[in-house]
């Protein structure tokens, strides 16, 4: 069985690194999740999930799991915060809700989870996107961040920008992004923020 201390390692930099990773996949629709309600949900399509999870498995990581919720703040958010919690889950990706619509909020409800942001991501995937969609790929929000010391990317729902997001850039970097995000918690002092907060 694969434990903590050896999915832990360094890079030829000396960097953590985390490999197999465990990912957890939050697909947001609120059309799936609707028919959820009635029907199996086991039997429902979800092609952007299911990209995200055959781009991490085809790499040997493993997801741990996959939720479902409709296009809500406050149910993607809590979604979310409940699988950064978790020490087992390495990553989180969610697919879906990055457009300009009044109901694409997911940028906004995974980001106000973040402790420190990832403006890389975007930036980068925003270019790749270019390159495939010309001047639309100026209305994806996708984005990224550290919540609770897990890398969260938040992807929109095609299953092209899920690849192209997936495959050129999270799974190559995410070992290494979830290695840096936990680093501290090897060592002996205590590096959060709340370290450096004087008491009152």
């Amino acid at each position: 069985m694969t434990t903590d201390e050896t999915r832990r390692t360094t890079d030829e930099h000396g960097h953590d690194i985390i490999d197999p990773l465990y990912v957890a996949i939050v697909t947001v629709s609120s059309s799936r999740a609707a028919a959820a309600e009635t029907e199996d949900p086991e039997t429902l399509e979800d092609p952007g999930g299911d990209t995200v999870a055959a781009c991490f498995e085809d790499e040997g990581h493993e997801v741990r799991e996959r939720v479902l919720v409709r296009d809500d703040y406050a149910a993607i958010r809590t979604a979310v915060r409940r699988l950064v919690a978790q020490r087992e889950i390495d990553i989180v990706v969610t697919t879906g809700g990055t457009g300009v619509t009044a109901d694409d909020v997911s940028p906004e409800a995974t980001a106000s989870l973040f402790e420190r942001e990832l403006p890389g991501f975007g930036e980068l995937f925003r270019s790749l996107s270019w390159d495939e969609v010309g001047t639309r790929a100026m209305a994806s929000r996708a984005t990224a961040g550290i919540a609770v010391d897990t890398p969260v990317f938040t992807l929109p729902g095609s299953t092209n920008a899920c690849r192209t997001a997936c495959e050129k850039l999270i799974v190559p970097e995410a070992p290494h992004l979830a290695g840096l995000a936990t680093s501290h918690r090897t060592e002996a002092t205590d590096q959060s923020l709340e370290a450096f907060r004087s008491d009152e």
